[in-house]
């Protein structure tokens, strides 16, 4: 269904609605269209962490800063 956004502003609670129930919704302007309206889709995993706690090992010095000689393989030698 295309509507206007003057009929939009007016019946939005009611075109909410409508999405919710399934219904595209698409809002133009001067009957070109320019949004389309879709319901916000729930999260169907919810993201949890811990699942390799105990799996993995992580250094001490892992932010320390790299040795010189991989430095100049990615840099290049300024010698």
């Amino acid at each position: 269904m295309q509507i206007n956004i003057h009929d939009a502003k007016r019946h939005f609670s009611k075109i909410i609605n409508q999405v919710l129930q399934g219904d595209d919704i698409v809002i133009a302007r001067d009957g070109k269209p320019l949004v389309r309206l879709i319901p916000y889709p729930e999260d169907a995993n919810v993201r949890r962490g811990g699942q390799l706690k105990g799996l993995i090992e992580i250094s001490d010095d892992f932010d320390a800063p790299l040795p010189l000689e991989i430095l100049k393989q990615f840099y290049g030698s300024k010698d």
